[in-house]
């Protein structure tokens, strides 16, 4: 079986983890015998833009080709606006700009399929390609798409309909995506719920120290650093409970826009020894420190998944949430984790409290969660899952 995946989220020289989920799962469908060539589209940054400082000087420097990890990439450009400016169009432009690079892979290596990330703007690319080239088109959600691009605007709204009702597959990885996904455009017999999951190899090869720790008790974020993934939430909480815990220490890995203002805010209540922010790290490195760390924080709200709290959870570390998000599906409060109210400082110190205060249950509860993502939330899993929905619509089609 021959497959090409076209999402724009995946590893390149700009970001190393954009996308890491999708690269996981198109190396686990490898490893399946599954034949896979890559179309990552990347914004177009012609000159004069590609001389400023910042992404769009990185953007310019994606070559239009790698071999990453043994996958075949392609990074054509596209044409991208700044803050998603006409967002809903930018399924077609993806489309115009890619498509003769897609006919050249196809000529090639004439895949069965088209698998795409995301509903916008990949799946409506995926669906004007898929009909040009009389092909089948699975589309998978992640969370964006059904969490916040269809709030945007009723033309948005219009293309993701456009996507799902000519895709002939919607995976969605998680139920509360698969939810609001029948509420919003119905068509249930063609949603499939298939979780992410964890490269068990990666969780094996992370167990070497990445830091001294002197007895101090580790707390570990790792995420975009913007206001829904609730970091300053955690400063908050650590705040309060330093006194109690002075050998608390908190660790961040990630960027984003609201950087500045966290390490302000870490700065203005006297925690600058305390809260460390350690910048955008590889996945290798980010396994490393979930691997050495106590307990992993992320309370953060408009989460479909959260690849990271699996990852967290197979190194048997206890883990923190929100409540009423995609996590609830394997984070059972005080079983496997914990869950806490959204934006709310006094139950996430509460959680902080219980598992800083009681360190054999803490670790017997990373223990009881390591265990259920071993069994039920590695790639392996959901490869084998995928190929079976690939097999299926392609009977359909033959039909």
């Amino acid at each position: 079986m021959k497959v090409l995946v076209l999402s724009h989220m995946y590893p390149s020289t700009f970001n190393e983890v954009e996308g890491i989920f999708v690269h996981e799962q198109v190396k686990a469908l490898i490893e399946k015998d599954v034949e896979v060539r890559v179309v990552s589209p990347k914004p177009w940054s012609p000159f004069p833009i590609n001389r400023l400082k910042g992404k769009w000087k990185e953007y310019s420097q994606i070559p239009v080709y790698c071999e990453w990890e043994g996958v075949d990439v392609f990074y054509p450009r596209y044409l991208a606006f700044p803050r998603a400016w006409l967002f809903a169009n930018s399924g077609k432009r993806m489309y115009r700009w890619i498509v003769r690079v897609v006919r050249s892979i196809y000529e090639e290596f004439p895949f069965d399929i088209i698998h795409a990330h995301v509903a916008l703007p990949d799946g409506y690319a995926g669906t004007l390609l898929a009909r040009e080239l009389k092909l089948p088109l699975i589309v998978t959600i992640h969370g964006q798409d059904l969490l916040s691009t269809i709030n945007r605007d009723d033309s948005c709204r219009r293309a993701l309909a456009f996507a799902f009702e000519r895709a002939s597959r919607v995976i969605l990885v998680s139920n509360k995506l698969k939810y609001l996904a029948e509420d919003f455009f119905g068509c249930p017999e063609k949603l499939t719920m298939i979780p992410n999951g964890v490269n068990l190899k990666k969780v094996s090869k992370s167990r070497y120290k990445v830091m001294e720790k002197d007895g101090e008790n580790i707390l570990l974020s790792a995420s975009s650093l913007i206001p829904s993934k609730a970091i300053a939430y955690n400063i908050l909480a650590v705040s309060r409970i330093y006194n109690k815990y002075p050998l608390l220490r908190y660790l961040v890995i990630g960027d984003g826009p609201m950087e500045t203002k966290l390490k302000a805010m870490a700065d203005s209540l006297g925690l600058n020894d305390c809260v460390k922010f350690l910048g955008r790290q590889p996945h290798d490195r980010v396994m490393q420190y979930m691997a050495n760390c106590d307990i992993f924080a992320l309370p953060s709200w408009d989460e479909a998944f959260g690849v990271v709290y699996v990852e967290a959870m197979a190194h048997g570390k206890p883990v923190i949430g929100c409540q009423g998000e995609g996590i609830e599906e394997f984070v059972e409060h005080g079983k496997t984790g914990m869950l806490v109210k959204p934006r709310d400082v006094d139950s996430l110190v509460e959680a902080l409290d219980f598992l800083l205060g009681h360190p054999a249950e803490a670790k017997a509860m990373g223990e009881r969660g390591r265990k259920l993502v071993l069994e039920n939330y590695t790639w392996e899993k959901n490869a084998e899952k995928t190929i079976a929905v690939y097999e299926e619509v392609l009977r359909n089609e033959s039909q």
